[in-house]
């Protein structure tokens, strides 16, 4: 897992819920290419309303034009391993907004990192202890 804590840097992609690469969502490209180039972690949030460069207003409240709503990918890491992965998207994103802005990350923990109850130090103390053998 990256540790992450300090000064970073914050990149968000605003593209539309509809824009693709290669017949995938743009969004789910993105994400998955920072995934392979082991970034920290990249999260796609869906907006309700917005426009961009084409000054349409996309929204959430009118059928016609909930199809291609905002979506925003946020992707936070240290600013040299950012910067290497902003090549990728000079080949993906056509049509959009790409922003960097400098961030401190304060909490960067995972999901079974070793907090209290978890992790491969307590996983041994539960093989040692009789009453706790295959529990987890």
């Amino acid at each position: 897992m990256t540790r992450l804590t300090g000064s970073a840097l914050r990149l968000t992609v605003f593209v539309g819920e509809n824009d693709t690469w290669r017949r995938k969502p743009l969004y789910s490209e993105i994400v998955h290419r920072a995934h392979a180039a082991g970034l920290a972690g990249a999260s796609v949030f869906r907006g309700i309303e917005g426009f961009g460069a084409s000054s349409l207003i996309h929204t959430s409240r009118l059928l016609s034009l909930s199809e291609d709503l905002p979506v925003a990918v946020v992707v936070v890491d240290t600013e040299e391993r950012v910067r290497a992965f902003l090549p990728e998207l000079d080949e993906l994103v056509t049509e959009g907004m790409v922003i960097l802005d400098p961030c401190e990350v304060i909490r960067y923990v995972g999901r079974g990192a070793d907090r209290p109850g978890t992790g491969a130090a307590n996983e041994a103390k539960r093989q040692d202890d009789p009453d706790m053998k295959g529990k987890k």
